[in-house]
């Protein structure tokens, strides 16, 4: 069993920066695929950035340029660097991870970019 816990998210003004942690309970070393999903309301969740075991990582072409993700095995734990943000990232920022078939998320962080 794995738990995902998120935190960094608030308010920020358009343009400026966040970075989002997940803290994993466990070795996250042992999942296949980590990464960012958001969702906005009255919209569907969807992937901001997914990061293979292999070191590659996708991301959403609305994100590109302006985030990043990386993980930290020592310290079980994964980051979105946010920058130049808009008012169209304001969402509730998911963790997640993947373990062989089973799909694990963390509970969820607000983040919101208005002026």
């Amino acid at each position: 069993q794995v738990q995902l816990v998120e935190s960094g998210g608030g308010l920020v003004q358009p343009g400026g920066s966040l970075r989002l942690s997940c803290a994993a309970s466990g070795n996250i070393f042992s999942l296949n695929l980590m990464g960012w999903y958001r969702q906005a309301p009255g919209k569907e969740r969807e992937l901001v950035a997914l990061m293979y075991r292999g070191g590659i990582t996708n991301y959403a072409d609305s994100v590109k340029g302006r985030f990043t993700a990386s993980r930290d095995n020592a310290k079980n734990t994964v980051y979105l660097q946010m920058n130049s943000l808009k008012p169209e990232d304001t969402a509730t920022y998911y963790c997640y991870g993947r373990k062989a078939s089973q799909d694990y998320w963390g509970q969820g962080t607000q983040v919101t970019v208005s002026s």
